[in-house]
């Protein structure tokens, strides 16, 4: 077949439409699976594959591959020709080259390899290859044709580059971001307890001041409430952070939750006999994989942040199998939170707007329980209707793969 003929063979009207898809889609994988299946239809190949690599790498890449012919699975197993692809960037021009035994028994064995250069702003970025096996030969035009596919191609991996280059900037920018409100965030959150602090205490060392016991002892109360602030703030800090990198260390074990949550209710009912803890647990639970510790931190947190945002409620903690699954729901009767809030209840540092002056809080507590809950395969969410009081459903599988 001739350069011309083979050229001939394409649709000018249909290959327009196909360059301006090409240039137009994001999709680079869809784009060139697209393109594949289009070039099939008029030039024959087997396999076609996609390395990326200059003259400077040793090792090429493979960025795509594809086999379409006959016998697929047995092709795809086939060397894709890495070979021809290090010599076309080593000489920077296309190659062909045919098997000299043209009538071996196996086809695989006899691969026919037409490699060309693919190029963004003249430097060589990598290699097409198409692949017969068993033949025919390559015709004379073929080399021409592959090197004006090779162009399109070029072009979507141009776009691909591009693509990721702006998805790592928007990372980049988006981490850069998150960094700066983290710093500000804590900046704020610090300096409350320490100005409360800083600032009764210098009150009560004025010498000009002559303050009676009463007066002393609330200034002292005070102090201490923001010294707990303080030291609550740094804690939940310090186990975010260590969620956050991974470096926060779990003794993963076999336990009965049940027992955990019975242990937490009595702190509380101790510490608060007027708050009122309903528990109702099924009987004969299985046993769960978890860390004793932190799953105690999880229902703490839980329980504590019914006691800020909704003082005086009934909270109701429901433990129950479900399938594959062991659930805990955790609910109060108290004001509850308006829907369009739940989407960032787990988020760092956030709190609702409308009880962030009014009750004390880090806005860390809720974001810890799901990150620890997360590291056992679990999931936690929440559910809320404005005045209607507020919903925590946590999912614990009973065969969290973790080694004892």
């Amino acid at each position: 077949m001739s350069n011309e003929f083979l050229l001939d063979e394409i649709d000018k009207e249909k290959l327009l439409q196909f360059c301006h898809f090409v240039s137009s889609s994001d999709d680079w994988k869809a784009t060139l699976d697209k393109m594949v299946t289009y070039i099939r239809e008029f030039f024959i190949f087997d396999n076609l594959v996609v390395y990326l690599g200059d003259s400077t790498i040793k090792r090429m890449d493979v960025l795509y591959a594809r086999a379409m012919g006959r016998g697929r699975s047995k092709e795809a197993d086939v060397s894709w020709g890495e070979d021809i692809a290090s010599r076309v960037v080593a000489e920077k021009k296309a190659f062909i080259i045919q098997p000299e035994n043209k009538t071996a028994s196996d086809r695989l064995q006899s691969p026919f390899l037409l490699g060309v250069p693919l190029s963004i702003s003249k430097e060589i970025t990598g290699v097409l290859i198409f692949i017969r096996f068993g033949g025919p030969d390559f015709e004379p035009g073929s080399k021409e044709f592959a090197e004006l596919m090779g162009t399109l191609f070029a072009s979507v991996i141009r776009q691909k580059t591009i693509n990721d280059y702006e998805k790592e900037l928007s990372g980049l920018r988006r981490s850069s971001n998150l960094q700066d409100d983290f710093i500000s965030t804590i900046t704020h959150e610090l300096r409350n307890p320490l100005g409360f602090i800083r600032g009764y205490t210098t009150t009560l060392l004025r010498e000009d001041a002559d303050w009676d016991e009463k007066t002393k002892h609330d200034f002292l109360e005070i102090i201490d409430r923001e010294t707990g602030h303080l030291g609550e703030l740094i804690d939940d800090l310090l186990d975010s952070s260590r969620l956050q990198s991974g470096n926060m260390r779990f003794d993963f074990q076999s336990l009965h939750i049940d027992a955990i949550i019975r242990d937490q209710v009595k702190r509380a009912e101790y510490t608060n006999p007027s708050q009122v803890i309903k528990l109702e647990v099924e009987q004969q639970l299985p046993t769960v994989v978890g860390d004793p510790r932190r799953l105690a931190q999880v229902i703490d947190n839980l329980i504590e942040n019914s006691k800020k945002y909704a003082p005086g409620s009934v909270i109701t903690i429901k433990v129950f199998q479900k399938e594959a699954n062991l659930v805990i729901e955790f609910s109060d009767t108290g004001p509850g939170i308006p829907e369009k809030y739940l989407p960032n209840m787990f988020s760092r540092f956030f709190r609702v707007p409308e009880l962030e002056k009014s009750v004390y809080g880090t806005g860390l507590g809720l974001s810890i329980c799901k990150q620890i809950i997360n590291n056992h395969n679990g999931e936690i969410s929440v559910s809320s209707s404005h005045g209607e009081g507020i919903k925590f459903t946590i999912t614990l599988p009973l065969n969290h793969d973790v080694s004892l």
